[in-house]
């Protein structure tokens, strides 16, 4: 297949991914595909949490939704242009993909840039997330039946790879070193998102940080698990803006982990700086990962402190919510889980170390 061929196939992914979304028929678009799967994949949706408590109908959906704005033709476009792409790939390599199962086809980019690149994904599933990307896959390979012979999905160890990409835990990372040491390969550890605030967020902003607090129950690296504010801050003005996802509450998982957060921290010798309004635990900390249903935060006094702070903590860091001045590489409220294509994990630069392979 052709560079431009892969392009094709995927922006054609993305309609129709863009039409499960939204539980809608377009009926100018793939009737054939619709015919094939429209039925199955709202099912699949709405069945998915029975294998995972997390993967409620609306995260789902929101992460298809998401992956479908990712897939558009301009912007699969602009992400290629910046590369060499040969215009056939003579020499695909074998690319073991393990993935991980914290919120609904993580993985999924790591997936595409194999694809993209015309190299062979040979993947290993989270048991938290298996029955997605296999249904989207088989999606593909009715747009284009050539895409059969790029993927491999496997149970077993990833012996014969010539290259690993490869998510994990901290403790798995060691081992993920150790074992793929041999061949190329790029570990993912854990991280996690802050958000800094200045006090001149508007409500807007203040709302659309709830969405990365909240969507997925907090569950993504690309999730903010902490907040920095500026001493004299009003958290009021941050409850309040946060109120309209009190319903978080309902979920069963999430209520659980509150309720085991909230005895842990009230049986705790120090209390100072614990709030919480009935959904949401705010708790004083230095560190970055925080637990379900807890928010950490921290008070800084001098801005050019604080962002040397944050430079040193780098590699604990996916991103960092903003609009203040003073930090330099900084995301928009409300778009930590709607990543574009360029924006790539741990910021290393899947799709180049792909092509180098080659």
């Amino acid at each position: 297949m052709t560079i431009q061929e892969r392009v094709r196939a995927f922006a054609q992914l993305g309609l129709f991914l863009h039409e499960l979304a939204s539980a809608q028929r377009n009926k100018n678009g793939n009737a054939e595909l619709a015919d094939s799967y429209f039925d199955d994949a709202q099912e699949l949706f709405q069945r998915l949490h029975l294998q995972n408590g997390w993967f409620t109908e609306s995260n789902v959906r929101f992460a298809i939704r998401s992956i479908a704005e990712m897939l558009q033709a301009e912007k699969l476009e602009k992400w290629i242009a910046k590369y060499n792409f040969p215009q056939l790939n003579k020499s695909p390599k074998k690319v073991g993909l393990v993935l991980a199962g914290n919120i609904p086809l993580v993985g999924f980019h790591d997936f595409l840039s194999v694809l993209i690149s015309g190299n062979i994904a040979i993947v290993k599933l989270s048991s938290d997330d298996k029955l997605l990307l296999p249904f989207v896959f088989k999606i593909l390979v009715s747009l284009d039946a050539r895409f059969s012979e790029q993927v491999i999905f496997t149970e077993n160890r990833l012996n014969d790879c010539e290259a690993v990409i490869a998510t994990g835990s901290g403790n798995t990372a060691r081992y993920f070193e150790y074992y793929f040491s041999k061949v190329p390969h790029i570990i993912r550890k854990n991280r996690n998102s802050v958000a800094v605030l200045d006090g001149n967020e508007t409500k807007d902003e203040l709302e659309k940080l709830g969405e990365d607090i909240f969507s997925y129950f907090g569950l993504g690296c690309r999730n903010v698990s902490k907040l920095y504010i500026p001493e004299g801050y009003d958290l009021t003005l941050f409850f309040n803006a946060i109120y309209s996802y009190r319903e978080t509450i309902n979920h069963n998982k999430y209520a659980n982990n509150f309720d085991y957060n909230r005895a842990v921290y009230l049986m705790g010798k120090d209390k100072e700086g614990l709030l919480e309004n009935g959904f949401l635990f705010l708790v004083k900390s230095e560190e970055f990962s925080s637990p379900v249903a807890v928010l950490f935060y921290e008070y800084y006094k001098d801005e050019k402190v604080l962002s040397t702070k944050l430079k040193a903590a780098k590699e604990k860091i996916q991103c960092i919510v903003s609009h203040a001045a003073f930090i330099d590489t900084k995301v928009k409220f409300g778009s930590t889980q709607k990543p574009e294509l360029w924006d790539y994990a741990d910021n290393v630069d899947t799709l180049q170390f792909l092509l180098e392979l080659n």
